[in-house]
């Protein structure tokens, strides 16, 4: 817009200018018109200089012959008779301007004589044309810098339309199908070149992931290993003695074998096509031998896998039977294109000022949320799962699962 602004402008100045040379020149020639009609008519009469043509009332209003430093034709109004008299006397044809009004004089050849004539062109008309033209080129000039924004704004926003789908898809593919590539070929433009650029982003993003995903497996074996050693070990001194200490022993070490479980399927998660399992099953399974009270019919099926749905809600459940003062429940309603869970329970809840981070890895407090949490939102993610804590005075976290599609 600047830039049609600046030729605008340019464009307006020039033509103005153009035109006031065009003006003028219409101008001068009018005067020079009526100055050879007029001295086609003058002549010598014995001895004297006539016009061989009376001219009309307007005409002497506008045309006056002076001979011999006399007025012999034409009435020279008081506002200009000093101007056109100095003209006269000059002995030579000259082009002055008084007030709105262009004076020509030009000297008419007669022996013996020295005759003038002097002609007046109005110029207001001329001026006139000229304010309304340049307005016209001002209305004309900012519509067209309106018209090029319009179309610039239109075209950009086009253009960029597909730059942000791209971006959107990469972005959707890095989460949820890193496999995923454009593989549009060689670049022939500025959008095979961004295509490219995003199919090495989306290769970078997948070997992180899998690199990721080996060192948290690695990471896993090689923690259940001792686990289940020290298991043993405790299960065979319970059988010997102590049996308070060791049935502690067993609940942490069963405590952090579910912990490594589901570290172990959140780096293992994701979502393939056509997955789908019993959202009431997935619960149950998650919610064991605890106390946790299901508020949903049967028969809702949604697109995750059943361990996905165990490892999400689990430790959803740790979180709320931690801090419940007395009652955890589960809902869940269908909303469509998808089922959303309530974890709820009658704890504190969270903190209004802190809901959005609870999810934040190292970040825990302890009057409504735990460590599990970052955890939960990693297999989310993973899965393609919409998870979000509510302050709404009470321990409530919402899962958002996509609805399993009924096939025919």
């Amino acid at each position: 817009m600047l830039i049609a602004t600046a030729v605008v402008a340019i464009l307006v100045v020039v033509s103005h200018v153009l035109l006031s040379r065009v003006t003028d020149a219409d101008a001068h020639d009018l005067a020079h018109t009526r100055a050879e009609a007029v001295a086609a008519n003058v002549t010598v009469k014995g001895g004297r200089v006539v016009l061989t043509e009376n001219g009309s009332e307007a005409l002497d209003e506008i045309a006056w012959v002076y001979a011999d430093g006399r007025l012999i034709d034409g009435n020279v109004p008081a506002r200009v008779v000093d101007r056109v008299e100095e003209l006269a006397g000059s002995g030579r044809s000259q082009t002055t301007t008084v007030g709105d009004y262009l004076l020509y004089a030009r000297q008419v050849p007669v022996d013996g004589h020295h005759v003038m004539v002097v002609v007046r062109v109005d110029l207001k008309p001329y001026e006139t044309s000229e304010q309304r033209s340049l307005t016209l080129s001002l209305i004309l000039g900012g519509l067209t810098v309106l018209l090029a924004g319009g179309v610039a704004h239109l075209v950009v926003h086009r253009a960029l339309r597909v730059v942000h789908e791209m971006a959107a898809l990469a972005d959707d593919w890095g989460h949820h199908e890193p496999g995923r590539r454009f593989n549009l070929g060689a670049p022939r433009d500025e959008f095979g070149e961004l295509a490219q650029t995003l199919d090495r982003l989306l290769e970078r993003v997948d070997n992180a992931l899998a690199d990721e995903r080996r060192l948290t497996d690695e990471i896993a074996h090689e923690l259940r290993t001792p686990l289940t050693v020290l298991r043993g070990e405790a299960q065979l001194a319970q059988l010997s003695g102590e049996p308070v200490v060791l049935q502690v022993v067993l609940s942490e070490v069963d405590r952090l074998d579910a912990a490594i479980t589901t570290i172990l399927r959140a780096a293992r998660a994701r979502t393939e096509e056509g997955t789908r399992c019993d959202l009431r099953s997935a619960v149950r399974q998650a919610i064991g031998g605890r106390a946790v009270e299901i508020a949903f019919p049967a028969e809702l099926e949604v697109a995750a896998a059943a361990d996905v749905v165990v490892s999400l809600l689990l430790p959803l459940l740790e979180n709320g039977l931690r801090h419940a003062k007395s009652r955890v429940w589960i809902s869940a309603r269908d909303q469509g294109e998808a089922v959303v869970v309530d974890v709820l329970d009658d704890g504190p809840g969270f903190d209004p000022d802190e809901v959005d981070r609870v999810f934040e890895a190292g970040v825990t407090g302890g009057d409504g949320y735990g460590l599990g949490l970052p955890v939960v939102r990693r297999i989310a993610a993973s899965a393609g799962v919409g998870v979000r804590a509510i302050a709404d005075g009470r321990g409530h976290v919402e899962v958002t699962f996509p609805l399993a599609r009924t096939t025919t």
